[in-house]
């Protein structure tokens, strides 16, 4: 770390959830597991729609999107953590530190736009569906992908550097499992009001635009589908915005409790959990909503899975003849 105005600071202690013995081993054992499945799961959504072309229309393509930055979101935390849980040094230098912040705020930025992104294409296909094929062409959707993953960009750039160009006045005790922005901030010692207003006014933004866009989609989803006569047309209908509703729902309730309540009366513990819940649980469960309740998703995941079979059947046959 780069020294403060009165005291030098080499590195962090991430304190991560003070666990032993049975408790920690255990603990590390659940992380990795969740780890492994999140890392296969969204590697599984990320290879199925980009090999097969049936599933080449703007929702897989925007889902092949978010479960890349469901991978790199918790690549940037999760080994980190399990390194801390496993070992005794709990040490992650000043460049490390930031280097993870920038990259939670990044993701964690893109996946908001996303999501709101992908609530307009169910509103366009729902609404429009005649129209949808030219509304949703090839260019913009792109467009819409690439700007998601530009979003977090300024953020991801200014408050850490602002940040971590303040006096820490040695003190280095992070009371989280990462480098997010609040625990980090208790650790200045200098006035960091302006600091805070901006950065709260920042995540208002970056949550309440694609938030704003998701709520004007689906209330013009509710309108169309009730114009359809048919109740099992109306089911239909909803049955395709039903895991995008579920990610939502969830995404949006846990990261809303930690950045838009940051003086919120939640213990130190219950702010990690809350904290772990879409670090950690919400990238493992997503490729599970999606691929579970998409028939496509599964059909071409078994598509796949039966020519790889077919494949190995061939070779075996030709080595032993």
């Amino acid at each position: 770390m780069k020294p403060g105005n009165q005291t030098t600071v080499t590195h962090f202690l991430l304190w991560g959830f003070g666990l032993h013995g049975k408790m920690k081993l255990l603990f590390s054992i659940v992380i990795s597991v969740m780890f492994l499945a999140t890392m296969i799961g969204n590697s599984l959504i990320v290879g199925i729609t980009a090999i097969d072309s049936a599933l080449h229309t703007p929702m897989y393509y925007f889902l092949k999107n978010l479960a890349l930055t469901e991978i790199c979101y918790s690549l940037s935390i999760v080994p980190k953590m399990l390194l801390i849980l496993l070992g005794e040094r709990k040490i992650i230098s000043f460049t490390a530190c930031a280097l993870q912040l920038s990259c939670a705020i990044l993701f964690v930025t893109c996946e908001c736009f996303l999501l709101g992104v992908m609530a307009y294409d169910r509103q366009v296909a729902i609404c429009h569906p005649l129209h949808y094929g030219t509304m949703m062409n090839r260019d913009l959707c792109f467009k819409m992908a690439v700007g998601s993953w530009l979003s977090g960009i300024p953020v991801a750039l200014v408050f850490p550097i602002w940040l971590f160009t303040l006096p820490f006045c040695g003190r280095n005790r992070v009371d989280h499992f990462f480098c997010d922005v609040s625990p980090v901030l208790n650790l200045v010692c200098a006035d960091t009001a302006l600091f805070e207003l901006l950065i709260f006014m920042a995540t208002v933004m970056i949550v309440m635009i694609p938030f704003s866009l998701i709520i004007i989609s689906y209330l013009l989803i509710i309108h169309a589908v009730l114009q359809i006569p048919s109740a099992v047309g109306q089911r239909q209908a909803f049955s395709t915005c039903a895991a995008h509703l579920v990610v939502v729902t969830f995404f949006y309730s846990t990261t809303g409790i930690i950045h838009l309540r940051p003086k919120s009366s939640l213990s130190s513990n219950m702010k990690k959990m809350v904290s772990l819940s879409y670090t950690v649980v919400t990238p493992m469960i997503n490729p599970f909503i999606y691929s579970l309740r998409n028939q496509k998703v599964k059909q071409s995941l078994r598509e796949c899975i039966n020519k790889r079979l077919l494949r190995k059947q061939m070779i075996f046959s030709l080595y032993s003849s």
